[in-house]
């Protein structure tokens, strides 16, 4: 067979692979805020599996994810697509890190209360405090916290930045999920109404039908790459 006809058939064959792993098994995306710093960074490479939520099997406290625009969510840096025709179409088929997807945490799954916060600013789930060392607190004692003590909960532009709410009990068939970096971060607490806040008209919870995945790997920088697991933070938190 000639070296070129060779070529074409290796080329369509990883094409089709490409494809086959991209739609089943694994995706390639990439950071494009600063809402999950200071463990993702803008431009990182990461890596999303599909198969653990496979049947039936959902998203957990904790779980990094991947999930399409549930309505109004993506701000404009967030909606960039790869930037010329090469790259987005090396995208479509899996060979190139996708963009105009949301990466958030997963804080309360269905039936779950996520409240804000304990006296010493930690984020509550069923009632429970949750100690995130991961995350970056929404105010610090020269931003707005009280006593001294950072918040890790508030709601950026809204409530101005306040450290006291409760999301309505998360239904079946969605998340609550919120960015690492709590001060920049639109995520369900931005969406959420209040008896302070009634111009809203979304919802805070993120259908499970929008998660693409999970993500387990940082792959660029080499410099910073690593496993991606789930926090012992939520071990504890009781079942709703």
């Amino acid at each position: 067979m000639p070296i070129w006809q060779e070529t074409a058939i290796l080329v369509v064959i990883a094409v089709v692979v490409a494809v086959i792993v991209k739609s089943f098994f694994m995706q390639a995306f990439y950071i494009p805020s600063g809402s999950m710093e200071p463990g993702l960074e803008v431009n990182d490479r990461i890596l999303v599996e599909k198969p653990s939520y496979w049947g039936g099997g959902g998203p957990q406290r904790g779980d990094v994810v991947v999930f399409s625009d549930p309505g109004g969510w993506l701000s404009a840096e967030e909606e960039d697509e790869p930037g010329n025709a090469l790259t987005s179409g090396l995208a479509k088929i899996g060979l190139y890190p996708t963009g105009g997807h949301l990466v958030k945490r997963v804080i309360g799954i269905a039936g779950d209360v996520v409240s804000c916060c304990d006296k010493r600013g930690r984020i509550m789930v069923n009632g429970t405090p949750l100690n995130e060392p991961y995350a970056r607190p929404g105010t610090t004692p020269t931003t707005g916290a009280k006593n001294g003590v950072p918040c890790y909960g508030p709601m950026p532009g809204m409530l101005n930045g306040s450290c006291h709410w409760t999301a309505p009990r998360v239904p079946k068939g969605y998340v609550f999920v919120m960015g690492d970096n709590r001060a920049h971060s639109a995520d369900s607490t931005v969406h959420l109404c209040t008896h302070q806040v009634t111009d809203c008209s979304d919802s805070p919870f993120v259908p499970i039908h929008d998660v693409v995945g999970k993500v387990f790997a940082l792959a660029w920088p080499l410099g910073r790459a690593h496993w991606e697991h789930r926090p012992a933070t939520f071990d504890h938190v009781p079942n709703a």
